[in-house]
């Protein structure tokens, strides 16, 4: 379907930068945004509580790295006597 809709400017000259830095057409490059929009506000509706709260995590496997490590070094200054 062909429609037509109006952006600013400095809107259309940023979409149209990146669509060619991405090797896309203009079309493409809207196709996927609006698709990627219409994604993200499908998961916030559909997402637990907790998510729609916080946000979700971006990079959940990076972040489960840190958490480990944070634990891995706290638990290092615990002195292996407490624990008996």
């Amino acid at each position: 379907m062909k429609t037509t809709i109006e952006l600013p400017d400095t809107l259309f000259r940023s979409a149209k930068a990146h669509a060619a830095q991405e090797g896309l057409s203009l079309r493409i490059f809207f196709e996927r945004a609006v698709s990627a929009e219409l994604s993200r506000k499908r998961e916030a509706v559909t997402a637990p509580g907790w998510k729609r709260s916080f946000g979700k995590l971006k990079d959940i496997k990076a972040t489960t790295r840190e958490l480990q490590r944070v634990v891995d070094r706290e638990f290092s200054r615990i002195e292996p006597e407490t624990w008996k």
